[in-house]
């Protein structure tokens, strides 16, 4: 049945109409800190729909992409809202990319606007120069306080700033994309992952209830909003239930325990490395945190006896794992703060809206304790991979997602990961693809061989670790790799240990044994005799 364009506008709510809600209930409530910049969500809000009006002046119209390269700031957290009002799909980049990585993403996404933070301009302007077509028509740039924009680039505050929208915005429909995430996957390539309003609403849902959200948080952003953790399932459900968010530029810890005490942080997310580092800062134990009420952690395992330091060093901040993908938006299963320590390491259970199995490879659910594939069903999903319809139909195969995580069941339904079915890295909270790194080693001169996986490390959780062969007459060092990978890739995909090697692990059929070389090598990343990366090198 057809619904009259009246009633489904009556009817409608998409991610753009957040910041207007809750600025109709909470006007004067803090909504963004960010620096000395503080804004109430009629402010917020204002600037919202101010650059929303602004991109569809320009000429951006529905379903146009805009690629945003930028750490965290204000400006950010808006342009995620005004995309989604005025229809655009945002294409948030990862700002420790490359300016050739940064390139396939203005290539692929076929980016037509781009906004840039004024120090990343240098990168930006390599990469459309790299790029292979010239899509890009509109460069606007964040720039910091009030300096002028950089040359040949318009300046974002005349957007916030923008009083010339009269023409009324489009309906945004419930799967209508909204967003385009880049996932660096298992391939040498990343795929995007088009997001709809249903899938981002109906996770921040999942979210606020399985997480205990509510509208008097103050919740500390310090992980970088391009990554969909720190965007999708905290920032979006504070603007979503009118809570306050404070945002950091980077994880630094003095900066977080100052702002946890300055600002009575009461919420607060973090890989398993960033609450290591709090835990190791000197600062630690003489700052205030007894505002901090609900700590959160997720992208990686946490240590168990990194899990117990955290419960008897703030005993009054209760805990949550999030699991997820990208694809996911991102959340699928959480574990509560009263499973921390009865299933310690566990991924939980699968959240509000999410159906969670565990298969074999032809798809039949297998029973608790056997490995197999995690699969989802959700309203969280994503639309499938922009431009890619067949790894989307791969993904979703038999109406399932598959995640690429192999993990288990226990018998009370509680799920453990236990791999990445195609040799996934993480390190930092960041997805790293093993391939990826390979195709880079394979690069460099002399390179017979290379294989590249993850090794436990104290700090990183995981770290990349690399195993090199030479050709025959060719002599190779670590440093040598370590440098011409970095010279190709983000800083935190460079190999952290590069061990040279006469020849590496196989089965009869010739494929690299990676598993093998992980339990070789499990001990590399605490061992005094490993090869250490340069400084800088994350």
């Amino acid at each position: 049945m057809s619904v009259h364009p009246l009633l489904a506008l009556s009817r409608s709510q998409s991610l753009g109409d957040l910041p207007r809600r809750s600025a109709l209930r909470f006007p004067e409530r803090t909504a963004v800190v960010d620096g000395d910049v503080r804004l109430s969500f009629a402010d917020f809000e204002r600037a919202v729909g101010a650059a929303a009006a602004a991109l569809q002046a320009h000429g951006i119209t529905p379903g146009d992409r805009l690629a945003l390269l930028s750490r965290n700031n204000w400006q950010f957290a808006a342009l995620a809202f005004a995309t989604a009002r005025a229809g655009v799909v945002l294409v948030p980049i990862n700002f420790m990319l490359g300016a050739d990585e940064v390139a396939y993403v203005l290539d692929h996404s076929g980016a037509t606007a781009f906004v840039v933070q004024d120090a990343l301009v240098p990168v930006a302007e390599a990469a459309m120069e790299a790029a292979e077509t010239d899509g890009v028509v509109i460069r606007t740039s964040i720039c910091s306080g009030t300096e002028p924009a950089p040359a040949g680039w318009g300046n974002v505050r005349d957007w916030f700033e923008f009083d010339g929208g009269t023409a009324p915005l489009p309906v945004v429909a419930d799967d209508d994309p909204v967003r385009l995430m880049y996932t660096s996957g298992t391939e040498s390539r990343p795929k995007g992952a088009l997001m709809s309003s249903r899938s981002l609403m109906w996770e921040y849902v999942s979210a606020v209830v399985d997480g205990n959200m509510t509208a008097d948080d103050v919740d500390l952003h310090t992980l970088p909003l391009y990554h969909c953790a720190q965007l999708d399932c905290f920032l979006g459900p504070d603007i979503y239930l009118g809570a306050t968010s404070i945002i950091l530029p980077a994880p630094d810890p003095a900066a977080i325990l100052a702002a946890i005490e300055r600002e009575k942080v009461t919420k607060f997310f973090a890989p398993p490395t960033v609450w290591i580092s709090l835990l190791r800062s000197p600062l630690f134990d003489a700052a205030d945190l007894s505002s901090l009420r609900k700590g959160y952690y997720g992208a990686s395992a946490m240590p168990v006896q990194v899990l117990k330091e955290l419960r008897q060093r703030l005993p009054d901040v209760r805990f949550w794992n999030f699991y997820g993908q990208t694809e996911m938006a991102p959340v699928a299963t959480i574990l509560g703060p009263e499973d921390q320590l009865a299933h310690a390491g566990s991924a939980g259970r699968p959240s509000l809206n999410v159906e969670t199995a565990v298969v074999d490879d032809d798809d039949r659910p297998v029973p608790p304790g056997t490995v197999g594939e995690i699969v989802h069903r959700s309203p969280h999903a994503t639309l499938g991979y922009y431009r890619d319809p067949e790894r989307t139909a791969e993904a979703f195969a038999n109406g399932w997602f598959h995640s690429g995580d192999l993990g288990y069941f226990d018998d009370e339904g509680y799920l453990s990961v236990v791999d990445r079915k195609k040799d996934m890295i993480k390190t930092g909270g960041e997805n790293v693809a093993s391939r990826e790194v390979e195709e880079a080693i394979y690069l460099l001169d002399g390179v017979a061989e290379a294989a590249v996986f993850g090794v436990p490390h104290p700090h990183w959780v995981e770290a990349v670790a690399a195993v090199v062969v030479p050709r025959p007459g060719v002599e190779l060092v670590p440093e040598e790799v370590m440098a011409h990978t970095r010279s190709l890739l983000a800083g935190y995909k460079t190999p952290k240990y590069v061990i040279i090697a006469d020849a590496l692990p196989k089965n009869p059929s010739g494929k690299i044994v990676k598993r093998q070389l992980r339990n070789e090598h499990t001990d590399l990343g605490t061992s005094s005799a490993a090869i250490l990366p340069a400084p800088g090198l994350n």
